[in-house]
This record gives structure tokens, C-alpha cells and sequence, in this order.
């Protein structure tokens, strides 16, 4: 992936933004970024031990993370106990 991509991705994104009903990218093809982002993401952080920020926390608001994360919690079947068991183990030095 080059940053040319990168960009143009997110002017896609943006301009999807305006219409989120519609939408620009289909809901397969959202899908298919996030999946693609939560992969690399978890693959960086097993391969480093370390956790780098997964996103601009000055782009996203509270709720946007929480129906992000909330929704993904469902898809991936995660129930709150197993949840609160990955969030209290500790962080790198594995």
C-alpha cells in the first residue's frame, strides 16, 4: 500500500461521510477495510509487543469509537466477561 493510496482512501472516506445513508463504499467494502485494518493492527502489535494508537483520538469522537468497538464485540461473538479478561491483562512483555 503506498501513501497515495492511503490518501485517496481517505478523501473516499470523507466524502462518504457526507452521505451515510447512501454511502460511497458499499457495506461489503467497509467491512472488507475494517477487517483488513483490525488484522494488520492486531499483526503489528503481536510482532512489535507494543501497542502504537489504532486511531487519531483528535478525528474520532467517544461515540464513534464506541459503536465501532461495540458493534465489532458482536460480530466477533465476544461476550463482556471475556472482554474484561483482555482488558485487564497487561500491556506488552509478553
Amino acid at each position: 500500500m503506498t501513501a497515495a493510496c492511503v490518501s485517496e482512501f481517505v478523501g473516499i472516506a470523507a466524502r462518504d461521510r457526507t452521505t451515510p445513508a447512501e454511502g460511497v463504499l458499499t457495506d461489503a467494502e467497509l467491512a472488507d477495510v475494517m477487517t483488513a485494518a483490525v488484522r494488520l493492527y492486531a499483526a503489528r502489535v503481536e510482532a512489535r509487543d507494543a501497542f502504537p494508537p489504532p486511531l487519531d483520538a483528535t478525528q474520532v469522537t467517544a461515540t464513534d469509537v464506541v459503536i465501532a468497538v461495540s458493534e465489532m464485540v458482536r460480530v466477533a461473538d465476544i461476550n463482556t466477561f471475556d472482554l474484561s479478561m483482555w482488558m485487564s491483562r497487561p500491556r506488552g512483555g509478553r
